[in-house]
């Protein structure tokens, strides 16, 4: 029993305590006594001095900031770091090759172009990059967003011709001009892209990322999985049909494709689906083993060798009519100016295309800093997204964001800084410089089975869905409309309605915030909800009123009316109740009544039924009834009418959660401030911060019946105040 008496005393004394004692603080005793401001005294021409001020260590700090290279380069640790790089390098580079080929059909463009887009970006984001894991280069997403547009810019329909030596022949299909076509689109698209992501980063907009909330971003990519695998489908099948885009492209892929499924090439579908259970089996292995394996199986671009060399081996173009890649063409294309012509159909595109790039990118590239403890910079990532598309297009390269399989495997294999991408890009140049005419043979289903195995990640996100109906029924509302509405609508489409619905809730939140009243916890500063915790009692004619939300012109009106429901003392209730009053008094004094029961049996039935409609009034009130005193003798003719309205006497606004108010906001306080004095209920003010207290005097909010009188810094202070004062 000792023993246990002494570890009290011990847990007792090691407990911190909060012990204070001073007077009850408001507004205008902190101004007078506590806090002094002070005097800015730099002029604005000083401030715009010193802000462009240039000095040597200033320039190297852009410098730096602009070439993140230079702050680790010079110390990059050779003997550490250079095996794992190159090994990291080389494997990305062995993924990053069919992954272009693949991608580069989802832009609607021929396949070199994805190796394009997977050597330039690459080398260029090794000097402006600020993540030293994610690997940049083609991604499903962008690839079938730009595709979207250059079908649109470029359909099929543009690019039929009469045959010149008979006019009984139907149209044929100008590929090279169409597909040339779509590249001079899908470039311009490029080029604008990277104008708008390097302006944005510039403006230090790097933050627009926030907007794009996770579900939003894991319903819109969920969606995009299904186009992805709509827009593979005919290859896998070897089936001819256009292709869409646009609001219900989709359904009407997969009607296009079902309606001419009699035509499937069986060998194709064979091969294709050979190459799907590999590459699951692979992918398999690999997240089984991984921590056993040095390296992942490069199950990619095993496929496409093997594929390769089966369709060259049996001549599955010629014999089976199989699909292949065909024509690469050898070498680097020389450096080009895009078509500006075409700016103006697209600019709507290249937003959609530069914000869902750079929100992949950001997102991956916290993931993997917050992981091995470094930080990345939002705005200098935008920066270097916008260069490496904005360069790379005059090289005829389609958008790039970073890859979430491909910097998996950047990462996983040991990769530790960006001389890895470098490394990786290295292998793709070595392809397109020597040895691209290898792959001409390659079946497209091949290359169809690489992106939907990829894919599989994607469509893992559908588990969001039971989890976020356990946490969250508004994040799941943006998860299932940023889904069904990019499935339906389109990519481009869709994310306009998500970012909508988004912000819409946001709205719905601010109109629908937690209200009550707060009691004092005994022996404490600490005040707490009544209908939540036991332990919280009122104040005796006090109501402590909370509203966790700032209040603004979208949600003062619901402020006030939360406010009279919660505390149950309504002015206008409380008014009523007062004319009644008066009335009551004015036919008593006329009938020289002594008493308020005499008055009841006036034979005038009107008076008896203001009387009883008053009572009414306040006893339907919470914590608000009028005293019984009904039964008390009347000294004088007043005595009745001068008893007080409500027994609450003080109402005090805790502005603790209060971020910001604005005019209309602050013109709704001031109105029910005059409403409750004129019933004699006063309001005062408790828990506003200083940069609130700096925005009230701004717009003049201590004017007319508000004073910094009426403000505490605390909870506890107002309470103490009210009580008081009413003693």
């Amino acid at each position: 029993m000792e023993q246990e008496e002494a570890a009290a005393r011990e847990d007792a004394e090691s407990q911190l305590m909060y012990r204070i004692e001073r007077p009850v603080y408001d507004e205008a005793a902190i101004r007078s006594q506590l806090l002094n401001r002070r005097e800015n005294c730099t002029t604005l021409r000083q401030r715009l001095a010193h802000q462009f001020r240039c000095s040597s260590k200033k320039a190297k700090a852009a410098v730096f900031s602009f070439l993140p290279i230079l702050t680790w380069l010079p110390s990059y640790p050779v003997k550490q770091y250079l095996f794992s790089d190159v090994v990291s390098g080389l494997s990305t580079g062995v993924v990053q090759l069919p992954q272009g080929l693949a991608y580069a059909m989802l832009a609607a463009v021929p396949p070199v172009y994805g190796l394009y887009s997977s050597f330039y970006p690459v080398l260029l984001y090794t000097f402006f990059g600020t993540s030293r894991h994610i690997s940049i280069g083609t991604f499903a997403v962008i690839s079938l967003m730009i595709g979207g547009v250059a079908v649109r810019e470029a359909p099929d329909s543009m690019f039929y011709t009469m045959p010149a030596n008979g006019s009984n022949l139907s149209a044929v299909l100008d590929v090279e001009a169409r597909d040339a076509r779509r590249v001079q689109v899908a470039v311009v698209l490029t080029t604008l892209v990277g104008i708008i992501q390097f302006v944005l980063g510039l403006l230090r907009f790097g933050f627009v990322a926030i907007y794009l909330t996770e579900p939003l971003v894991r319903g819109f990519t969920t969606a995009a999985a299904v186009h992805v695998v709509v827009s593979q489908l005919k290859y896998l099948l070897g089936v001819k049909t256009q292709r869409f885009s646009g609001p219900l492209s989709a359904i009407y892929s997969v009607k296009a494709v079902f309606s001419d499924i009699t035509s499937t090439n069986v060998t194709t579908l064979i091969l294709g689906l050979v190459c799907i259970v590999f590459l699951y089996g692979v992918k398999d292995l690999n997240e089984r083993f991984k921590k056993k394996l040095p390296i992942p199986i490069p199950g990619e671009i095993i496929v496409v060798i093997v594929s390769t060399g089966v369709s060259y081996g049996l001549s599955l173009s010629d014999q089976y009519k199989v699909d292949v890649v065909g024509k690469i063409p050898t070498g680097l294309l020389p450096p080009a100016a895009p078509e500006f012509s075409l700016l103006p159909s697209l600019i709507t595109d290249s937003f959609a295309v530069a914000i869902v790039g750079f929100s992949m990118g950001i997102s991956l590239a916290k993931t993997f800093a917050l992981k091995h403890n470094y930080k990345v910079d939002g705005n200098q990532e935008l920066i270097a997204l916008g260069l490496c598309n904005f360069i790379s297009s005059f090289f005829q390269t389609f958008a790039i964001t970073c890859s979430m399989s491909r910097s998996l495997v950047q990462e996983s294999t040991g990769g530790k800084t960006q001389i890895a991408g470098l490394l990786a890009s290295l292998v793709v140049l070595l392809v397109v410089v020597a040895i691209g005419f290898v792959f001409q043979p390659l079946p497209q289903t091949a290359l169809a089975a690489i992106i939907m195995v990829n894919l599989l990640g994607m469509f893992k996100q559908i588990r969001d869905i039971p989890a976020l109906w356990r946490t969250s029924k508004i994040e799941l509302a943006i998860w299932l409309v940023a889904f069904v509405a990019s499935v339906l609508l389109g990519l481009d489409y869709g994310l306009l309605v998500a970012l909508a619905f988004a912000i819409l809730t946001v709205i719905y939140r601010t109109q629908s915030p937690k209200s009550g009243i707060l009691g004092h916890v005994p022996g404490t500063g600490l005040y707490c909800d009544v209908d939540e915790y036991e332990e919280a009692a009122e104040n005796e004619g006090i109501k402590i009123f909370y509203f966790n939300f700032s209040i603004y012109f979208a949600n003062c009106d619901l402020y006030v009316n939360a406010l009279k429901e919660k505390t149950g003392v309504n002015p206008e209730d409380l008014q009523a109740a007062r004319k009644a009053q008066r009335k009551q008094k004015e036919k008593a004094n006329g009938n020289h009544s002594p008493s308020l029961k005499t008055c009841g049996a006036d034979k005038e039935r009107g008076v008896t039924h203001e009387v009883l409609s008053y009572n009414h009034v306040v006893e339907e009130q919470r914590n608000g009834q009028l005293e019984d005193g009904h039964n008390m003798p009347l000294e004088s003719e007043d005595a009745a009418f001068l008893q007080p309205l409500s027994a609450i006497h003080s109402i005090i606004l805790d502005w603790t959660p209060a971020s910001f108010i604005d005019s209309v906001g602050t013109k709704a306080i001031k109105q029910v401030v005059k409403e409750y004095a004129a019933v004699d209920v006063r309001v005062v003010i408790a828990g506003c911060s200083r940069s609130l207290l700096s925005e009230l005097d701004s717009i003049q909010f201590f004017t007319g019946v508000m004073t910094p009188e009426m403000v505490f810094p605390t909870v506890h202070d107002a309470a103490l105040h009210c009580r008081g004062s009413n003693h």
